[in-house]
């Protein structure tokens, strides 16, 4: 093992592996997850959302188990799930991105009890506009800001549990390194990389939110 240098950045581990190269290629794999997780558990969220909010038969069953679901913490549920199912990057993703479910539901389900009150719903219902065709046109796209800023959450977050699950041994395969399995004993420089990316991925949702949020395109 080598201190940092001018010939490695971060120096190397005990194999004489360059620290600075292995966080790289770690990177890559803890950004697919994140990614992948956050897309899993927006798209579900998103459906279950919709049809609790416009459908109130369904509302009550949907949010009792959403509520089941949330009652576990997130990491405790992702860790029985991974070790239920197995190692594994899909594993994992999974894992991580059923305890997330919940909370992008209640927000979309939320949003789409709000707008389906709005004037502009009356007006497409006059129109004679499906239920469905309501839902896609005129409340998902309202709900895309509140939508973006969940799923920026949960990539940072995903990546921070993945670095958890990697630590105890239930995470991706042990030849397959990330944040968290670059160098175990030398976890300043993975943690200071995995900070830095949650918060560049949440700026990122802060400016998605303001982007999508038609509030913001109003004329002064």
């Amino acid at each position: 093992m080598n201190p940092p240098s001018s010939a490695h950045l971060l120096g190397t581990d005990m194999f004489g592996r360059d620290i600075f190269a292995r966080v790289l290629y770690g990177g890559q794999v803890s950004l697919a997850i994140g990614l992948a997780t956050a897309v899993l558990a927006t798209t579900a969220g998103t459906i279950l959302g919709l049809v609790a909010g416009a459908w109130q038969a369904s509302d009550n069953i949907l949010m009792r188990i959403m509520d089941g679901i949330m009652a576990i913490p997130g990491i405790l549920l992702a860790i029985a799930l991974a070790t239920i199912f197995g190692g594994g990057i899909s594993t994992v993703i999974f894992a991580l991105a059923v305890p997330e479910v919940p909370g992008v539901a209640r927000v979309v389900r939320t949003v789409t009890l709000t707008l389906r009150e709005q004037l502009f719903i009356e007006a497409g219902r006059s129109y004679g506009d499906s239920p469905l065709r309501l839902l896609f046109k005129y409340i998902l796209p309202n709900a895309m800001a509140p939508i973006a800023v969940q799923a920026t959450y949960i990539c940072g977050l995903a990546i921070l549990y993945e670095a958890y699950l990697s630590f105890v041994g239930i995470g991706v395969p042990p030849e397959q390194p990330t944040f968290a399995l670059i160098a175990p004993y030398l976890i300043l420089y993975p943690s200071l990389v995995i900070g830095a990316v949650v918060l560049a991925v949440n700026l990122i949702g802060d400016g998605l939110r303001d982007m999508l949020d038609p509030r913001f395109a109003l004329p002064d």
